[in-house]
């Protein structure tokens, strides 16, 4: 199937060619001869990337007749992005045909400056949806010419609040007019919104309904709600080419995510909605360049980003709606190119990724966190590799390599690489020294093959191990005494002598707890916790032995019961003493 095949018009297909299009892809083959020849409306489920803007352009193009000035053709977006891409792409498929004016309206932007195009007379409007009730508020826009309406991007405008403004600006809108709805997905609302305003829609789907993109290869990490930043720099260190997009859940993780990347030397920003438009503007242009790799943003700020050749998505904070899922994964593997989206979780959200899981009817493959080891060999073969494909300025360089070989004549072939290599990673080399596995371990005993319950082996050594610097701390009461962080905080401080203690990794078991702290506090720690009652059950601690099978024996150490009734400190329904029987 060609293009011209489809029906689309020659000066439309010179201009295309220019492009690059060849072959349609499967929404427009499908999309662009329904809108040609025939008269019902469309709804038309894609994924971001699949040529959506194609499939609907070329037709609305070919549809406006260029001699009437007015609008007769009107493309609603979510946001100012997506309103700003739409409108240069049928700029460019309209480039050998004439006497066509496309205008972008949207907020941010001087209302003047789009007050005068629209006099000067357009056919097709590309508008946000504020700011065109505005500008039919104050009588400049016109829509009574308009026979073709195009909803894009449909799940992500009601996401955005933006149903009574679609209402409203549908009622300007002639009612014999044909009416194409494109969305990633179908909730309850875009159905809605369907039954209300289109008649007898005809339903395309590429793909399967609220399917993610079928090249899109989904995995997940799970490791402790600590150690998700850890996580997040191997997987960007893992990936020397990385260009990815990470998704936020608040405003303010994705400034701190941004910020500590920036700290740790990363091409990083954030992309929030506290940025102003100028920021944001500033913010997008850097990341379409290149000249930042990674983008940390939350959802609402990235929608309308429309970039193609991204690596990664990486979702630091798994989205309560699979629908947001789906969008944020649809943003890499496009174009028929392959994609990863990445999940870092903690053991909590297990069951909102198999919720996810079950709805997209996609399996997450779960990996192991990039060891020290795997990231510095896969860098160090990055760097080989970019040195083989340099290219070398013979005339220029040349001036210099006599006295540059006399300089380096003693070092042999071995001696440089070595030299040259350790120039570009004795940084990381030491940041990776003894850096421990981060992976999420479960506590749950397994099965060996006769059925019987086995422990891995390595969970309780991890555990026992402290980070570097640190010393591993040993307290007897774990969560089944409802023993947690803020309980040894509370009692270090409470029982502590001198300068705070300050805590790093905390693992609490069930039946005991293990904790970091700088090996000059080790000893006042221990200390403080010995002897204190955390509700009538007496404390012991010692500097955990990393030997020492804590897990086999439960609670190390004593459990001793002070002088006061733990009874005393239950209510009465938790009583174990069991009631005297009276007989009748």
């Amino acid at each position: 199937m060609t293009f011209n095949e489809l029906g689309v018009r020659d000066d439309l297909l010179k201009a295309i060619a220019e492009l690059g299009f060849e072959n349609p892809m499967p929404v427009q083959e499908k999309v662009i001869p329904v809108l040609l020849s025939e008269d019902h409306d469309l709804v038309a489920l894609a994924q971001t990337g699949t040529g959506k803007t194609a499939a609907f352009g070329l037709p609305v193009i070919q549809r406006i007749d260029p001699t009437i000035h007015r609008p007769q053709a009107l493309i609603l977006a979510p946001t100012r992005e997506l309103c700003l891409q739409i409108a240069g792409d049928l700029a460019d498929f309209s480039k050998y045909t004439s006497d066509l004016r496309v205008l972008p309206v949207y907020g941010g932007s001087s209302i003047e400056s789009q007050i005068r195009a629209l006099r000067e007379g357009v056919q097709i409007i590309v508008a946000t949806p504020g700011r065109l009730i505005d500008l039919i508020n104050r009588g400049v826009v016109k829509l009574a010419d308009v026979h073709t309406v195009v909803l894009d991007e449909a799940d992500e405008m009601l996401n955005m609040g933006f149903v009574d403004s679609i209402t409203d600006i549908l009622g300007h809108v002639p009612d014999g007019r044909k009416m194409l709805l494109f969305s990633a997905t179908m909730p309850a609302e875009v159905g809605r919104i369907a039954k209300r305003f289109m008649k007898d829609p005809e339903e395309i789907v590429i793909g399967t309904r609220n399917e993610g993109a079928a090249n899109v290869r989904h995995i997940y990490y799970m490791v402790n709600a600590r150690d998700k930043y850890l996580a997040l720099k191997r997987i960007a260190d893992d990936s020397p080419n990385i260009y990815a997009i990470i998704f936020c859940r608040t405003r303010r993780d994705t400034q701190e995510v941004a910020d500590k990347l920036i700290a740790d030397g990363y091409n990083a920003e954030a992309l929030h909605g506290d940025l102003s438009q100028q920021q944001r503007d500033i913010v997008m242009k850097k990341f379409r360049d290149r000249v930042i790799s990674m983008l940390v943003a939350t959802d609402v700020a990235a929608r309308g980003l429309d970039v193609d050749d991204l690596t990664h998505v990486i979702n630091y904070g798994l989205p309560d709606d699979t629908a947001v899922y789906t969008h944020r994964s649809g943003r890499t593997g496009r174009a028929g190119k392959t994609g990863v989206s990445v999940a870092i979780i903690h053991s909590r959200e297990k069951g909102k990724l198999r919720e996810i899981e079950k709805i997209l009817g996609k399996k997450f493959e779960r990996c192991e966190v990039p060891t020290p080891q795997h990231i510095i060999e896969k860098q160090l073969y990055n760097l080989a590799d970019r040195l083989e494909r340099v290219e070398v300025n013979e005339e220029e360089i040349n001036k210099y390599m006599p006295g540059v070989s006399r300089k380096l004549s003693w070092l042999g072939t071995e001696d440089l690489l070595k030299r040259v290599l350790s120039l570009e990673f004795n940084r990381l080399l030491d940041y990776y020294k003894d850096a421990p596995a981060i992976d999420f371990i479960d506590e749950k005993p397994q099965k060996d093959k006769k059925g019987k319950k086995e422990r891995p082996a390595d969970a309780d050594k991890d555990r026992r191990t402290a980070e570097k610097g640190m010393e591993r701390v040993y307290v007897n009461v774990g969560k089944t005494d409802g023993f947690f962080a803020g309980n040894l905080i509370e009692l270090l401080n409470s029982n502590s002598t001198g300068r705070r203690i300050d805590v790093g990794r905390i693992d609490l078991l069930p039946n005991y707890s293990l904790f970091d702290v700088r090996k000059s506090d080790a000893r006042r720690a221990v200390n403080a916790l010995k002897g204190a009652e955390f509700f009538g059950q007496r404390i012991y601690s010692e500097i955990a032995d990393p030997d020492k099978d804590y897990a086999r024996q439960g609670s190390s150490g004593p459990r001793e019961k002070s002088g006061k009734s733990r009874k005393s400190d239950q209510p009465k329904e938790f009583s174990r003493k069991p009631k005297k029987f009276r007989g009748r």
